[in-house]
């Protein structure tokens, strides 16, 4: 019996998917709620799995192809199956994830002749890559690929010809250009910052933070602090928890603005920005005031987890009253954060580096982290954002401030 693979209703505001790519090709056997495709919003990506044990017969939706809530996307052949695919299936596989997608945009690179049995598959070659194997009389499968989604690039081919031969003149640099369609996450992104830059007066003002203390506390409390949260104590939930206080006295960084009336919160659901492999998405700790740090640290965790295999979900990213966002992890030393609008507000943590500093007339080596807040001027006077930044610093500086909130 023919099962139409259908896209699922996967939010409220949702009504197009785009086809990230297909798990199975025609011809290949799926188990009932295998995955068999992965689909993206403009906000996460998510599996779309098999309503039944079969084949999959009929892909009618390739990778880079946008399909309605609802739409057909595939067919499968209801039963057991061989598991084996039909002639030519590989084909419309590569066609589907590795090869030119119909809509993306992408230039084919030329065809070349299928290697031989033993050795491994060719991987994605680009062009320069190409003339480069020609050059150097090599084959695709005989270099090691290390470029985005596996491709072969130019640079991989002259270390291996370079690694087996004499070192002699590199291969001519190539002007090149690769034309890819955006992906709806990207398209968001990119749509929601240049609102934020239209839409609100942004300014940042900055400060630093000399973190002994928490790197103190860290270290004195660490081993207890695992054994009872089962997780580590991180620098994260100390910034959610000082935010939250600075939050409190400076009530106009938790509002937005909605038309000509200004909306005061008094719950604070903290963003957190998370870099996952199809872009940056910032999911909320709901209701921050609440949890310890043990929680904290723990929802943290998660998101960073299910971010790398893009499994957090739509209505974890809805919503949200500030932001905090941590370029340090990546090295950033300073940054203007953009704010994720509606809200009012972002901090931006940066990193950790050893400097000396002035201490009661001494000057002394302490590990300083610079502190970055972009806020909506409309709504926040710069008397508020540089005194909410430096209620941050203190209770960075000093912890027991936050215990008691003084």
């Amino acid at each position: 019996m023919s099962v139409e693979l259908k896209v699922p209703a996967v939010g409220e505001s949702i009504t197009e998917v785009f086809v990230n790519r297909w798990l199975k090709a025609e011809g290949e056997h799926a188990e009932k709620d295998e995955t068999v495709a992965e689909l993206e919003t403009d906000k996460a990506t998510f599996e779309l799995p098999a309503p039944v044990s079969g084949t999959i017969s009929r892909i009618v939706k390739g990778k880079g192809q946008t399909a309605a809530v609802g739409e057909v996307i595939g067919q499968m052949e209801e039963g057991k199956g061989d598991g084996k695919r039909s002639a030519g299936s590989a084909e419309k596989k590569a066609d589907a994830n590795g090869g030119v997608a119909r809509g993306t945009g992408r230039t084919p690179a030329p065809a070349q002749a299928a290697a031989p049995a033993s050795h491994k598959p060719e991987p994605h070659v680009m062009p320069a890559a190409r003339r480069a194997l020609h050059d150097a009389d090599l084959r695709a499968d005989e270099v090691q690929p290390t470029g985005p989604g596996g491709r072969l690039l130019k640079e991989d081919v002259q270390r291996q010809a370079q690694a087996g031969e004499p070192a002699g003149q590199p291969a001519p640099g190539e002007r090149e250009e690769e034309v890819v369609t955006m992906s709806p996450m990207r398209q968001t992104i990119a749509r929601r910052l240049v609102e934020a830059q239209k839409n609100a007066a942004l300014l940042t003002t900055f400060n630093e933070a000399d973190m002994s203390a928490i790197m103190a506390l860290r270290k004195k409390h660490q081993e207890q602090f695992t054994d009872q949260h089962e997780t580590k104590l991180g620098f994260m939930s100390f910034f959610v928890k000082a935010c939250v206080d600075a939050l409190r006295r400076f009530p106009a960084l938790n509002a937005e603005v909605r038309g000509d009336k200004i909306v005061y919160r008094n719950y604070f659901d903290i963003g957190i920005a998370v870099s996952t492999t199809k872009g940056l998405v910032v999911p909320i700790i709901r209701g921050a005031e609440r949890l310890s740090f043990g929680e904290i640290e723990r929802v943290i965790v998660d998101f960073a987890q299910r971010g790398k295999t893009n499994k957090i979900e739509l209505r974890e990213l809805e919503g949200g009253t500030f932001t905090i966002t941590n370029g340090g992890v990546f090295g950033s030393l300073l940054s203007t954060p953009i704010v994720n609008p509606p809200q009012s507000g972002v901090l931006g943590m940066h990193a950790i580096q050893d400097r000396p500093v002035a201490v009661d007339g001494q000057v002394v080596v302490r590990p300083m982290m610079y502190l970055a807040l972009t806020y909506d001027h409309r709504i926040v006077d710069g008397r508020e954002a540089v005194s909410f930044l430096k209620r941050i610093k203190e209770c960075v500086e000093d912890p027991t401030r936050m215990l008691l909130e003084v």
